[in-house]
């Protein structure tokens, strides 16, 4: 069986992302990370879907190198939501780390050392 993408009547039928996630992973939904974010007992909301929309969008435009930059992302989110508080508030949303827990439900792979199994969350 073909793979959605390598069918090209299937990519013409159905879009690619989901439109109000353009930079989304191919095989991620928003119940996708509904279901996830309430296995971490979280419930999303509109505040946790802006961190997702700027986690995907970024990975989307930084997608030339193989390893994200765990300083770069962690930079970049304080800098995004530095009118909300930047990462402080970041950790209001997602106690789990904002970045660990965030890529999670965003259905990306958080950067080495995001999190380290004996401390927790360290991003």
């Amino acid at each position: 069986m073909l793979h959605p993408s390598t069918d090209i009547n299937k990519l013409i039928g159905e879009p690619a992302t989901h439109p109000d996630f353009p930079y989304a992973p191919l095989d991620w939904t928003p119940e996708a990370a509904r279901k996830a974010a309430r296995e971490e007992k979280l419930e999303l909301t509109d505040a946790h879907w802006e961190v997702i929309r700027a986690l995907q969008n970024y990975y989307a435009h930084h997608d030339e190198t193989s390893v994200i930059s765990l300083r770069e992302l962690h930079d970049a989110l304080d800098e995004h939501f530095h009118l909300q508080g930047g990462l402080k508030y970041l950790y209001t949303l997602f106690p789990g780390g904002p970045i660990a827990q965030s890529c999670r439900l965003a259905g990306l792979k958080a950067p080495f050392m995001a999190s380290d199994p004996s401390f927790g969350s360290v991003a």
